[in-house]
This record gives structure tokens, C-alpha cells and sequence, in this order.
């Protein structure tokens, strides 16, 4: 499993590189924050809803508030074939604290 730093895929967001932004929170935690273009998937939802609405081809990095359940949902995606998934170590707070200060932190 790959995992990428706030950091770097900011360099990969501002290259125009970065991959799909799937948030695995909870529906009230996206609206508090989110990265533009993210799309919101709760992890309880995940395993019904990945494979019509993901494609396996894909590449995805997978975020939520620290990175545990991000975790968690990028095994899950591994397991059902999703070739390239990618966590964001740290979630949304790590974006916040490192890379955007702007980022509503809770």
C-alpha cells in the first residue's frame, strides 16, 4: 500500500498529477472541511457503493480525519482489485497543520 504526505500531493495537486480524492468520513465532517474536487464516500457505505460508483482503474487517494479509517478503506479497495490506492497519512488535520492552515480543523 502506498501512502503519500500532505506535502507531496499538494506538489502532485499543484502539478496537475494528483489522482481521485475519495473521503471515506462522515457526512458532517466533509462539511466542516474537505479538499476541493474530494468525493465522499462514508466507510460504512464503501463497501456497497465502491464498485458502481469507483473505477478500479483508477488511481485514488483515500483521506479521512487522521488516516486510520482512510487506512482501513485503502485495504479494503486493494483487496477488491482497485490497483492504485494511495492513503493520505495524516488526514485532513495533517492537510490542515502542514498545508493549508485555512482548512477548518475539529
Amino acid at each position: 500500500m502506498r501512502q503519500v504526505d500532505p506535502a507531496e500531493f499538494k506538489s502532485w495537486r499543484d502539478a496537475g498529477e494528483a489522482p481521485r480524492i475519495l473521503d471515506v468520513r462522515e457526512p458532517w465532517e466533509y462539511e466542516v472541511a474537505h479538499l476541493p474536487d474530494s468525493m465522499l464516500i462514508p466507510l460504512g457505505e464503501l463497501p456497497a457503493r465502491a464498485v458502481d460508483e469507483l473505477d478500479p482503474d483508477q488511481p485514488l487517494v483515500v483521506l479521512c480525519h487522521h488516516g486510520v479509517r482512510s487506512l482501513q478503506a485503502a485495504y479494503f479497495l486493494e483487496h477488491q482489485g482497485f490497483a492504485d490506492v494511495i492513503n493520505l497519512t495524516g488526514g485532513i488535520d495533517r492537510w490542515s497543520q502542514t498545508v493549508d492552515p485555512a482548512t477548518p480543523r475539529y
